[in-house]
């Protein structure tokens, strides 16, 4: 049984709908502030936590204060993903309270004790990328590994699993793209959904390079599974999408369309640029992307990458393998 003495007799007593309340948090990166979800039920429950920095964390602490809340009373915290912006507090909020963590289990690692770094360096030198840029790429995101903790104690979640509340159950919904273990939560009452990272209103998601989770020697093949997770969400049909970046999206099938359109109309360009002589990912990356530098390259190259990729599985070019390094021609 849930323990409920933290929560006010308002709250214990309203069992008709679930109510979900967004928290705006900042952060110190490029995508801008992030939206987190405290669910007022039994056990109250926070969605995504913001980074770790004395900023997020004054802004959680006051957001919950006008809520009625306090850290210490979170029970449990349920993690869409784990990149820093959305997993930073996850320590923290558990030292304060003792709630319990959730991730995916495709993405435990990333937040128990032994925490990894986002950069693959053996995927990174197959794109062909420079050893020096290789090495700042690597030491640009050992510095962004220090805007989250490792979480000692963390429960690993699957698809289709419910998270059970006093009023209800959200489900996840396993929509792998923008990280192997990206998650949904829906509330099949009213179709609402959490998307996380895997819809956003006004940006495309990145499909971030990573190693495959069944099989760490192999590329998680981003793009062609971020494809069937927004198929996945169609099939859903939800009537209210609250994403962690941005507003609401409240026509999915618009959204659904923009979406596919917008890929389409990267995979053309992508195919385009690669001449006769052939194209690594990291050559693909600078010519689609000339003026981004810093942390952006390392997105750059993903979604370089995430392209060739798809258009090798369609069929549409060929990629040959020399020693370590990756090359994709046209046929």
């Amino acid at each position: 049984m849930h323990d409920t003495r933290c929560l006010p007799v308002a709250v214990l007593t309203r069992n008709s709908f679930m109510r979900i309340e967004k928290l705006t948090i900042p952060t110190p990166f490029p995508v801008g502030p992030i939206n987190i979800y405290l669910v007022i039920e039994d056990p109250l429950t926070l969605v995504d936590t913001g980074p770790k920095t004395d900023e997020a964390l004054a802004a959680l602490r006051e957001q919950l204060r006008q809520l009625g809340f306090a850290i210490k009373d979170i029970q449990r915290v349920i993690l869409t993903h784990t990149h820093e912006d959305h997993c930073g507090l996850a320590g923290t909020i558990q030292r304060e309270s003792g709630a319990r963590v959730y991730v995916h289990e495709w993405e435990y690692r990333n937040i128990s004790e032994h925490r990894q770094t986002r950069v693959d360096r053996n995927l990174l030198l197959h794109a062909g990328v420079p050893t020096e840029e290789l090495e700042a790429m690597i030491g640009r995101y050992e510095l962004i590994h220090h805007y989250a903790d490792a979480v000692a104690d963390v429960e690993a979640y699957h698809d289709e699993q419910e998270f059970v509340f006093a009023s209800g159950s959200l489900r996840v919904v396993h929509t792998p793209g923008h990280t192997p273990g990206s998650c949904c939560l829906l509330r099949e009452s009213n179709r609402l959904l959490l998307t996380g990272d895997t819809v956003l209103k006004s940006i495309t998601p990145n499909p971030v390079l990573n190693s495959d989770p069944i099989d760490p020697r192999r590329r998680f093949p981003s793009l062609g599974e971020y494809l069937v997770s927004l198929a996945r969400i169609r099939e859903l049909a939800p009537t209210l999408l609250k994403t962690s970046h941005g507003g609401d999206v409240t026509d999915y099938e618009e959204h659904f369309h923009r979406s596919i359109r917008h890929i389409q109309e990267r995979q053309t360009k992508v195919i385009a640029l690669v001449s006769k002589e052939g194209v690594t990912s990291w050559e693909m990356s600078k010519l689609l992307f000339p003026k981004v530098d810093n942390l952006n390259r390392f997105l750059a190259v993903s979604e370089a990458i995430a392209h060739l990729d798809l258009a090798v599985v369609e069929g549409k070019l060929r990629r040959e393998k020399r020693d370590a390094l990756e090359t994709y021609f046209r046929y």
